[in-house]
């Protein structure tokens, strides 16, 4: 993973663009899914999924600017095993260099609002002690997550399911 730390990082750019930076303990539904609706995201429309969703996460990080949520990043943990879950930013924030402007993927953070929100998750599941954080990155965010200290794992395959699939009967 990456040896960088939070003092390391720094937030010169961040800070002019005057966006507030907070850990919380749940965001307001209603703000996240105007969020995620604004991304076009795929997120639920249900608010109890919304809060559930939260309740099972480790650490969550927003970001506003202006009083607008323009970021979240969530990570995970069973506490073995960490997973930045999502790191999202408002495409309004993502410079010239995003490409598909879709589902606020990291694409092009050009103020570091996305890898101050990621680096304040990876360093609270490390302060937990997880042994290691695995990320799922579309190709478009790639890079964004080895220049957190990602590696690719060989072999390895993201597989999805519907849950309304049916588990094929051999």
């Amino acid at each position: 993973m990456s040896d960088i730390s939070l003092s390391e990082v720094p937030l010169s750019d961040v800070a002019k663009n005057g966006v507030v930076f907070e850990t919380v303990d749940r965001l307001d539904v209603t703000e996240l899914a105007e969020f995620y609706g604004r991304q076009g995201h795929h997120a639920t429309s249900s608010s109890d999924r919304l809060v559930r969703m939260q309740e099972n996460s480790f650490c969550i990080v927003g970001a506003w600017q202006n009083g607008r949520l323009i970021g979240i990043a969530r990570g995970v943990t069973d506490g073995v095993n960490g997973q930045l879950a999502e790191c999202k930013l408002d495409l309004d924030f993502q410079g010239p260099a995003a490409v598909t402007r879709k589902e606020g993927r990291i694409e092009h953070d050009r103020a570091g609002i996305a890898r101050e929100m990621a680096i304040r998750v990876v360093d609270a599941l490390r302060e937990y002690g997880v042994e290691h954080i695995d990320v799922l990155a579309y190709g478009t965010e790639q890079d964004f997550c080895e220049e957190l200290g990602f590696k690719k794992v060989g072999g390895m395959v993201a597989l999805r399911m519907k849950v309304e699939a049916a588990v094929p009967v051999s």
